[in-house]
């Protein structure tokens, strides 16, 4: 959708409370209704520190390294992850070390084997910064995990048109971005002080909005508005740590329950949540799974076509 179609700016009457006269920000995402996985908490306990560690070295997101471990090895329970320490199903190309083989996209398929997860995930590391395909991903912030999932899809790291999806779905569901500010070494700013100027509110579907800018976060975002952070969150749905983007759409109050019309269905693209898709057309992610029959294990494949009332 076009900014043109969506931004209508609207004059907000002296009537209206100061929590909607100032302005607000975020696109976020959501944590669906489904439970948390015991078995895939006890990887993130397991591994994050080293997805950590990683970051630290060579600038890869951990909520990147960690969804896709947990992706590729099964959450650490996958033939290739239990018998041969590979958590992220890298193939043996020119590799030198030793080996072992497993069915994949073809029968019999040549996979790197290591001695301990430590090597696989520092291998994951390697491979990616020695790899000329992935050198525009190191260009991109490194708490942008949206950006490196879909880089990681367009970039041939796997053929699922899913990809993407999957990974920023477990990213959000597990709230692994948090780890992505533990290794970085980016100072973070100072919200609290540099957010003073005002800014728009606009108004699209029905419903009143702010975008997000450099430097917002949900908190600083809800005491420049008079919200409530746990409220204004709950009109996003989106955790109340959850970091923003510039551009992220915040909705003021509770989305509707079906697209307005004429915007009926929706084609997927590369990357896209059903909470990104919520967001985009102000719908409420539990209504956007029920008018489409799916359950919270969905995840929307590039190419889908969603309905959207």
């Amino acid at each position: 959708m076009n900014k043109t179609t969506f931004r209508q700016v609207i004059s907000c009457p002296k009537s209206l409370p100061l929590l909607i006269t100032l302005f607000l920000v975020s696109f976020c995402i959501s944590v669906t209704a489904q439970n948390k996985n015991r078995i895939y908490m006890r990887y993130i306990d397991q591994y994050k520190d080293l997805a950590i560690e990683q970051q630290r070295k060579y600038k890869i997101p951990a909520s990147i390294t960690l969804s896709q471990g947990l992706l590729e090895s099964g959450a650490g329970l996958g033939q290739l992850a239990s018998k041969s320490n590979n958590h992220f199903g890298i193939k043996c190309h020119k590799w030198t070390g030793a080996r072992v083989y497993h069915d994949d996209d073809a029968k019999g398929e040549c996979f790197r084997k290591y001695r301990h997860p430590k090597e696989s995930y520092e291998d994951h590391s390697l491979f990616l910064t020695r790899n000329m395909r992935y050198a525009r991903l190191f260009e991109l912030k490194s708490t942008d995990y949206k950006g490196w999932a879909r880089g990681l899809q367009q970039c041939g790291y796997a053929t699922d048109k899913a990809y993407a999806s999957k990974l920023i779905q477990l990213i959000e569901l597990y709230e692994l971005y948090q780890y992505d500010r533990k290794g970085s070494r980016d100072k973070i700013p100072n919200t609290t002080q540099q957010i003073v100027i005002r800014r728009p509110v606009y108004k699209s579907y029905g419903l009143l909005y702010v975008e997000a800018r450099d430097g917002d976060s949900m908190a600083s975002l809800a005491k420049e508005l008079g919200f409530k952070k746990k409220k204004l969150c709950s009109y996003n749905e989106i955790p109340e740590e959850y970091p923003l983007e510039a551009g992220d759409i915040i909705y003021l109050e509770k989305k509707n329950k079906k697209a307005e019309k004429p915007y009926l269905f929706h084609k997927v693209r590369a990357g896209e949540s059903m909470h990104d898709i919520s967001q985009r057309y102000g719908i409420r992610v539990k209504n956007l799974y029920k008018m489409n029959k799916k359950d919270s294990e969905y995840v929307p494949s590039e190419g889908d076509t969603l309905k959207l009332r």
